[in-house]
Parts: C-alpha cells; sequence; structure tokens
C-alpha cells in the first residue's frame, strides 16, 4: 500500500479501534459490539501498516498503549508499574521471537519452559498491600493510570486484607475480577425481579459491580478474584512464574486449577485444544489461554513494548458455529428511537446456550450479507456472548426467498421512520408518542435541566407509567385531575384510587407533589426546547435556539419552512453556530411528524413557555472581562457556560493571551493552562468560577 493511502487507512483504524476501546473499557457495563477475534483483526492490520511506515506511528496510537481510560467518577491512580495487555501471537511466533532475542535459547534444541493459563473473562484489577495490609487496589483504565476502586475491593471476600509476614512488605497482586456463570444466573434473575437493567453477560456484570460509586452495591454482587501476576515488589519473592503463582495460593490468592507446565510447541497446541473442549464445563468464562515464560530471569530479559510483554502470547478461542434457519426478520424500536431488526432463529444451543434471536444491527448489515427469511445461517457467539448472525447458506437458500425490505414506517406507532445521509440506522420520528420509547423520553423531560419537577424523578415516572397515568408529556400535568379523588369517576386505569392511598404515598407527599407539578407549568424557553429529547439536541444547543429564534412560536414556523432544503429558514438553521446539518435535519425530522406537533400542542394547553430575552448585564463581576474556558466541566458544557458567561458580559475568547483575565479550567486542562500559567493569568477551577459570577 501506498503512504498515502496507509495514512488514511491507519487514521480510520485508529479512531474505529477507539471507539470499541471506549465502549468496551469506558462503560459500565461495557457494550463491546464486534466480536475479540474481529477487534484483533482491525488491531493486526494496523500493527502491520504502522511496521511498514514507522514514521506514522503516534504515542496516541492503540499500538503504544492500552485501550481504557479512568473514569471520571473515581480518584485516579497511577500504577507503579504499568498494567499491560498481552498480545495475542501464534506460538510459533513467540518460540521464534524469544530465541532470536536470547542467545541462550538460539540452540533450537535447547527448551523453552512456559506455564499455560486460561485467560479468564474479567475486569483486570491490582491490589497492593503494605506492610501487609490491603491499602489500594485500582482498575487498569489505560495501563498506566486507572480507577480507585480500594473501597469495593474491599467487598470481596476472596480477597485477603492481610498477607502473612513471608510475603514482601510492599507486594502489588494483580489479576481478574470475575463472576462465575451459576453466580450470574441468580443475579441475572435477581435484576429481573426487581426491574434493574439487566447485564449481557458475567464480564460486563463483573465490570458494572466493580465500577459502582457506591461500595455497597458492590458489597451484594458475588464477586470474585483470580491471582495470576504482580507489580511493584519491595523484594522478589519466586525465581519462576509457576513458584510465583504457588506462593500466591500460599497467601490466600485464588489461583486457577488449570494452569500447567508446558515444555515444547506440541503440549502448548495440546493445552490449547484441551480448554478449549473443556471451556463449556467450566464455571467462569474463558476466552483463549495464555503462554508465559517460567523463568522470571528470562521475563525480565526479554522486557516488554510500551503496550505488551514480550515474554507472553495470548491465543484466543475460535466462536463456535452452527447452522439455523431465520424464521424471520423483526424490527426493534429502541429507548432513542433507532429501529432495528433482529433475527428470529430456530432455537439452537451455541456453547451451552439457546440462541433464538440476534441482531441485524442495520440495514446496511442486511444488505450486505443478503439476509433473508427463510434462510439457512452460521450463528456464533461473538467473543462467546454475543449472538452473532455471520453468513447465508447460499445452498440451502429456499426459492421462495425475498429480499427484505426495511419498513418506512415505525412498527410501534406507526410514525415515519427516518434514516439520514450517510447513517446506517433507521430511527422512528415519532419520539413524544411512540410507546417504545415513551418511558426514557418522559424521565428525560423531568430531569434537572428539563422540567425538574420536585418529587417526580424517574421511579415515580416508572410507576406512573406501569399504572396507565402517563404517557406523554401532557400527562404529567394531568395527574392531579387523574388521581384526586373528586375526578376518578373519569379514569379508565384499573388502578384508579387516590394517589394517597397508594403504598408509600400519603396525604402530604401526594399534595406536594402536585403542588410541585402546578409550579412548574411556566418554563424558559431553553428548558422547554431541551425537554423535548429531540436526539442531538443538549442543554447548550436548546439555549443556542432559544437565543437565536426567542420565542417557539417563531422557532416551530422556522422548523416547518426550514423543510425545503434551498429555502432562507433552512439556510439560516444550519448557519447557527453550533447547529450545524445534523442537528438541523433531528429538528426538522421532530417537526415534521404530524404525531410529535400533536403532542407538543397538547403539552402547550398546560405549560406556558416564556419568550427569551437575552440578557447582558453590565454590573456583574465578570462585565468586560476576557474569559477562556477549557477542559471538561461537571456541571454544565461547555458551550452552556459559554453563553452564561456571555450573558453576564464577559467576552469570551477560544485561546489564551497576555488580554486574558481568567481562564476556567475543567478537567485534564491541556496546554491552555499551562500557557496561563506561563503568562500569570489567573486560573480558576468550575467551583471558583461558579463562586466568581455568583458574586461569593
Amino acid at each position: 500500500m501506498e503512504k498515502t493511502a496507509a495514512e488514511r487507512r491507519i487514521n480510520e483504524l485508529r479512531v474505529e479501534i477507539a471507539r470499541h476501546d471506549h465502549l468496551y473499557y469506558d462503560t459500565t457495563p461495557p457494550q463491546p459490539i464486534i466480536s475479540d477475534s474481529e477487534y484483533d483483526d482491525l488491531f493486526r492490520e494496523l500493527q502491520k501498516l504502522e511496521n511498514q511506515y514507522p514514521e506514522l506511528v503516534t504515542p496516541d496510537s492503540p499500538t503504544q498503549r492500552v485501550g481504557g481510560k479512568a473514569s471520571e467518577g473515581f480518584k485516579k491512580v497511577w500504577h507503579s508499574e504499568p498494567m499491560l495487555s498481552i498480545e495475542t501471537k501464534d506460538i510459533s511466533k513467540l518460540i521464534s521471537e524469544i530465541r532470536n532475542n536470547i542467545k541462550d535459547l538460539a540452540d533450537k534444541s535447547t527448551l523453552i519452559e512456559f506455564v499455560g493459563e486460561p485467560k479468564i473473562d474479567g475486569l483486570s484489577c491490582t491490589i497492593r498491600y503494605e506492610n501487609h495490609r490491603l491499602v489500594r487496589a485500582a482498575t487498569r483504565g489505560d495501563g498506566l493510570e486507572g480507577e480507585d476502586v480500594t473501597e469495593n475491593v474491599l467487598t470481596i471476600s476472596e480477597i485477603p486484607k492481610t498477607l502473612p509476614l513471608d510475603a514482601p512488605d510492599i507486594f502489588e497482586v494483580r489479576g481478574e475480577v470475575y463472576m462465575t456463570n451459576s453466580d450470574f444466573e441468580t443475579f441475572y434473575k435477581q435484576q429481573e425481579k426487581t426491574g434493574e437493567k439487566l447485564p449481557e453477560n458475567p464480564r460486563n456484570a463483573a465490570a458494572g459491580s466493580l465500577r459502582q460509586l457506591d461500595a455497597s452495591i458492590t458489597a451484594s454482587r458475588p464477586l470474585r478474584f483470580y491471582a495470576y501476576a504482580w507489580g511493584e515488589l519491595s523484594r522478589p519473592f519466586a525465581e519462576t512464574q509457576w513458584t510465583a503463582l504457588q506462593m500466591l495460593k500460599q497467601w490466600g490468592f485464588n489461583v486457577s486449577e488449570h494452569v500447567k507446565l508446558l515444555w515444547h510447541e506440541d503440549e502448548m497446541r495440546a493445552y490449547y485444544e484441551e480448554m478449549q473442549d473443556r471451556r463449556g464445563e467450566l464455571d467462569f468464562t474463558i476466552d483463549g489461554v495464555v503462554y508465559k515464560i517460567n523463568s522470571l530471569e528470562l521475563q525480565k530479559k526479554l522486557w516488554q513494548t510500551n503496550r505488551a510483554p514480550r515474554w507472553a502470547s495470548a491465543q484466543k478461542f475460535p466462536p463456535e458455529r452452527k447452522e439455523t434457519v431465520l424464521r424471520k426478520i423483526s424490527i426493534s424500536v429502541g429507548r432513542t428511537g433507532a429501529l432495528t431488526p433482529v433475527a428470529e432463529l430456530e432455537p439452537v444451543r451455541v456453547l451451552g446456550t439457546t440462541i433464538s434471536n440476534a441482531t441485524l444491527h442495520n440495514q446496511d448489515e442486511i444488505e450486505c450479507k443478503d439476509f433473508r427469511e427463510g434462510d439457512t445461517v452460521i450463528i456464533q457467539r461473538a467473543g462467546d456472548v454475543i449472538p452473532q448472525v455471520v453468513s447465508v447458506v447460499l445452498e440451502k437458500r429456499p426459492l421462495w426467498s425475498r429480499t427484505f425490505e426495511f419498513p418506512p414506517t415505525c412498527p410501534v406507532c406507526d410514525s415515519k421512520a427516518e434514516r439520514e445521509e450517510k447513517e446506517s440506522v433507521w430511527k422512528c420520528t415519532g419520539g413524544l408518542i411512540c410507546p417504545a420509547q415513551a418511558l426514557e423520553r418522559l424521565k428525560h423531560f423531568v430531569s434537572r435541566d428539563a422540567f425538574n419537577i420536585d418529587g417526580l424523578g424517574e421511579k415515580n415516572v416508572e410507576l406512573f407509567y406501569n399504572k396507565g397515568f402517563l404517557h406523554s408529556p401532557a400527562d404529567i400535568f394531568r395527574l392531579e385531575e387523574s388521581l384526586s379523588p373528586s375526578t376518578l369517576w373519569q379514569q379508565k386505569p384499573i388502578d384508579s384510587v387516590p394517589l394517597q392511598t397508594w403504598d408509600g404515598w400519603g396525604e402530604l407527599s401526594a399534595n406536594n407533589l402536585f403542588k410541585a407539578i402546578r409550579l412548574k407549568r411556566t418554563i424558559s424557553l431553553d428548558r422547554f426546547i431541551f425537554a423535548l429529547g429531540i436526539s442531538s439536541v443538549g442543554e447548550a444547543t436548546a439555549k443556542l435556539l432559544a437565543d437565536h429564534y426567542t420565542s417557539f412560536t417563531n422557532l416551530a414556523e422556522a422548523l416547518m419552512q426550514a423543510q425545503i432544503k434551498d429555502s432562507d429558514a433552512y439556510k439560516h438553521l444550519v448557519a447557527i453556530d453550533g447547529v450545524g446539518v445534523l442537528i438541523a435535519d433531528e429538528l426538522i425530522n421532530f417537526f415534521a411528524e404530524e404525531h410529535n406537533r400533536q403532542a407538543v400542542n397538547d403539552l402547550r394547553r398546560y405549560v406556558n413557555v416564556l419568550d427569551y430575552a437575552k440578557q447582558v448585564t453590565t454590573s456583574s463581576p465578570i462585565a468586560g472581562k476576557v474569559v477562556v474556558f477549557t477542559g471538561e466541566l461537571e456541571s454544565k458544557s461547555r458551550k452552556a457556560a459559554k453563553i452564561e458567561a456571555e450573558r453576564l458580559g464577559a467576552k469570551v475568547s477560544s485561546d489564551v493571551s497576555s488580554k486574558t483575565d481568567f481562564l476556567i479550567a475543567g478537567s485534564d486542562p491541556g496546554s491552555k493552562k499551562r500557557k496561563a500559567v506561563e503568562l500569570g493569568v489567573p486560573v480558576l477551577s468550575e467551583s471558583e468560577w461558579d463562586k466568581l459570577i455568583s458574586g461569593e
């Protein structure tokens, strides 16, 4: 591949890998959308291109680091020694590289001793002991910096809180926090009963449980820990990987009983096949095996790259595949309105689990692989977890099969379905009235930055929704009429009894809720726009729209006119700084749908939307000051902070200079903070800035 094409492909791969890293490492629970083998293929392609053009390698490339990052919800912890990932390599390549790097092993007749270990699919964790007491625990994060999960780890009974005196004074054990398959089944049933979000698999359940901000929640989850490595030591404690594992076991850590000493390539391949055959019998998920040189002295000589040790490799298991029949392609509507095609399958068992449904992702996937109802298809569990339809067995295709046509309307509410240009996903445009989206839309409607109704949080929204009293936003303002004793004769729901007689409610709490709802019948234009939950329209964009159109009538009329793409209304909309084509089209599609307009008109019968006047004050503490925002703010977006500062009379600049009066620094402020310090510009934290503008 020529250099120009290679550079373009390298950039594409980095973006794609970064997206998959984010879904796997940074979401709670993890939400992978491709299998491990597909991820490895992308990673190897990137490595190959970077090896071909080393001048294109950059420090932020995925090949130079581990995938995750520390969550903002936890205190960050710098690892005393990096926590590396293990690269996937063929056994022959691993042995060849070792012999090329260690002169003493150049002779092929010299045997190299390895330790084979099952590759447990959990969340990597390092636990530090000082003077034999557990003092800190952290997730891997990006390999250099992780999340402090000490309080959560202390709740895991399998992890010793103290070590015997023969352990080093400073000792960091490393391993995997996981959940057994049997514990996962019990946990899943509990979540199902309580209506909590259901985890997809044991790894997601373990990762989500360990990364809870409330340690009492972690304590209620059945987490376990396997030890297999170590970090910083005050002194050596073993000479080989094998003896080190035995010492860890003596000190109270769980070590896999399936580890094995291996002397040559045939034994390594036999171990791989043995573990592959046995993985269905184990009570925990493994996705491959890991080989490590047994001698710690040789490990030290071989050392490591920025990302992985040179003395170890992983060998992943291929997904198990089965044939079955695709009975029907149905459409599932998600809480954001995304229309997802789902394959309804003739039930088939794959790795001990019966598969009867699998996502087909989107229209492009169906067209590319030509999936049709009645086809015999190949099924696998991606990463041994996610059901995936791989391909069609064309020779078994029935004569009556027909190409699948994506429906033009939502199958739930019959609103128009739209697919944006260059987007792969169809979306239902009936946001406010679509039952599939209703509950999440209602939760958003009452959230803090929208209507912010006291006493009507997510749990109570679910309560009224499940009992049939909430279907659209306007129903919130009809609750008092619906649940007051004097008007119950009008009601249809079975549970039409006064609210104060419901479990957990009384006369005071019911009256307080009704009063809180009455107080929210007047709202500012920006909050009203945000409350509608239009895709891609956040708090800052809502303020921008309110600032430009000043009244809801003006906005609604402009959006109706903007349906004509060459109209002045459309050109004005997309020209607004911070809006652009994507957000403009989302707005237009929302108001083009008659069901949405009806829902908004119904809502406005109860709600007074105030016109938005841009009020710039000259008496605030920052009037006339030049300010710059950098980093990520916690309480608001930077767009919202900019609008607020300008309304208070400040001039917001994008660059720090000698004329800058204040730099407001959020998390990860970068070079702007360094420049401000050099120029002597006052640097304020977000809380200091809030105090300044409020006059405290």
